[in-house]
């Protein structure tokens, strides 16, 4: 027991040390020093310093804006979102971008009316389009189906845009939203800027559970490693991505990811390979979308968690190990253990529960629920052997009716 609280503890320092201090959440649209890129930090190095000093947010940084402002095309994939696709929609509608900009809803097969909802919208703004999509082809995900259609659509426009604002149809944006991201993608030659937009926590599900999803997405992929040019690590954050066009054709297109289940972080990866990346914490972006219950967090996470893992069922007994030391052993030993083992439990809990603070602070929630970082974690353990259950079962990576994970276990 002494040598797995140790353990446990030695985990818990590096976790706090050695990935990028990525519980800090430090990486956010209102923090112009996580902009990586030389050439920017060298020009802006005395606003920068003022920034640190006063706390500026974004928007008083007062950055040249581009001369002129790129196009932009912002193409929405949408399947049974009629509840929420108005307001998403009417928040891209409401953009006070200076340049070109359009968007390109297109309906994947829905069933609820969502078509009719985004074309409601459409006679009012010219900018608006919709279309229905094709029939999903073998070997696609529905989303990134409906994405490469978008995109195409796109392309065949009067002029190609220079970036597209890959953005799901239950995400509001802020009227500044896509003029923040293009000041960024351009001061930090960027070829793609993501936000993880913030998502609901208003019911008691939600408060328990939702902070603690980004909490351990930053975990697997530290901001601060994504973006670095120099860390080959890569991710992004699917609800808001601007992504430079050129780029994306230079990378073989949208075709290359056809399959992958976690389509933002495979973007990512794609385009890491032919530029400088960006990920950071928003208020610009927000979602639409509420998870009332247990079950409905348990069914969103579970969709791509064994994805996650590449379908191997060494690397999800590694994951249930790994998250039994780190999470349910040092309560267990906290409270249960006697002498070294005790102090050692209780310091590896301390130390988890310090890590969630800056995350809980983020969503505005108690410092309190940081001593529930155990019970998260069990909770996030049953969703991924739930999520390689369903994948055994012919059933995995379900999402409003398709079975979409086509990996083979191992």
């Amino acid at each position: 027991m002494t040598l797995i609280a140790l353990v446990a503890v030695v985990a818990w320092i590096y976790l706090l040390l050695g990935r990028g201090f990525f519980w800090l959440a430090r990486e956010r649209d209102g923090a112009a020093g996580s902009i990586h890129d030389a050439r920017f930090e060298r020009r802006n190095l005395p606003r920068l310093g003022e920034i640190a000093r006063r706390g500026l947010r974004r928007d008083e940084m007062g950055l040249p804006p581009p001369e002129p402002w790129p196009s932009v095309v912002a193409v929405v994939p949408a399947r049974n979102e009629a509840d929420v696709v108005a307001r998403s929609i009417g928040s891209l509608l409401a953009q006070d971008y200076p340049g070109d900009f359009r968007i390109i809803l297109v309906d994947d097969d829905s069933s609820d009316g969502t078509a009719s909802a985004a074309t409601a919208l459409q006679g009012l703004r010219s900018k608006l389009r919709v279309v229905g999509g094709a029939p999903l082809p073998p070997g696609w995900t529905g989303k990134l189906w409906a994405m490469a259609q978008g995109i195409e659509r796109a392309r065949k426009a009067p002029g190609p845009p220079d970036f597209l604002l890959l953005t799901d149809a239950d995400i509001a944006h802020a009227p500044d939203n896509l003029r923040s991201l293009v000041e960024r993608a351009r001061a930090g030659h960027l070829v793609l800027a993501s936000l993880m937009a913030r998502l609901t926590v208003e019911t008691w599900a939600e408060r328990l559970l939702v902070p603690a999803f980004v909490f351990f997405f930053a975990m697997l992929y530290p901001f601060a490693w994504v973006n670095d040019p120099r860390s080959a690590t890569a991710a992004a954050a699917g609800g808001c991505m601007l992504v430079d066009r050129a780029a994306l054709e230079e990378a073989g297109g949208i075709e290359v990811i056809a399959g992958d289940l976690i389509d933002d972080c495979a973007l990512a990866a794609l385009m890491k390979r032919h530029g400088p990346i960006w990920l950071g914490l928003t208020d610009r972006a927000r979602s639409l979308r509420p998870y009332r219950s247990f079950a409905a967090i348990g069914r969103m996470v579970s969709r791509s968690a064994f994805a996650q893992l590449g379908f191997s069922t060494w690397m999800l007994a590694a994951t249930v190990a790994g998250m039994a030391l780190l999470y349910v052993a040092p309560p267990v030993i906290a409270l249960f253990g006697t002498g070294v083992a005790r102090i050692a439990g209780a310091a590896a809990w301390v130390a988890m529960a310090a890590s969630y603070q800056p995350m809980l602070h983020f969503y505005r929630l108690g410092f309190w629920r940081g001593a529930l970082l155990p019970l998260i974690g069990a909770c996030y353990v049953a969703f991924t052997l739930t999520s390689a259950i369903d994948h055994w079962r012919g059933r995995g990576g379900m999402w409003k009716g398709r079975a979409q994970a086509i990996g083979t276990p191992t």
